[in-house]
């Protein structure tokens, strides 16, 4: 009964924002505030906020989120573990047969092999 009071005034208060910003003329920010202003009286009556209230006592819910949250953290250092024991990424490609290709070196020139290398395809092509 107080869930679903608290959920209605707190709805009521968001449509009277909704209201206030209707007023002022902006009607596409007055129905996304109104549709947002309705989610804890919905969810008040489907049921989910007394879920989730009686949840949130429970010191068995606590050990399990501990648990999932614990379970997740050794399947991502799982992954981690895995990806660094295999070594480097050029030995890994070598492994799968897949060959990487690698940026050509800097010849020292900066920009001025950039535009070189512009000016060749731009001559191949006959601009």
């Amino acid at each position: 009964m107080l869930i679903g009071t608290a959920c209605t005034l707190l709805s009521a208060a968001g449509l009277g924002v909704a209201f206030w910003v209707a007023r002022r003329r902006r009607y596409a920010l007055a129905l996304r505030v109104a549709a947002v202003a309705l989610l804890p009286v919905g969810l008040a009556m489907t049921g989910v906020v007394r879920f989730v209230v009686n949840m949130t006592f429970n010191p068995v819910a606590w050990a399990g989120f501990g648990v999932l949250a614990c379970a997740v953290l050794l399947f991502l250092s799982g992954r981690l573990a895995e990806g660094r024991g295999r070594g480097a990424p050029a030995a890994r490609a070598g492994e799968t047969g897949t060959a990487r290709s690698l940026p050509r070196p800097s010849r020292g020139g900066g920009a001025a092999d950039d535009f070189s290398d512009i000016e060749a395809i731009l001559k191949k092509h006959g601009i």
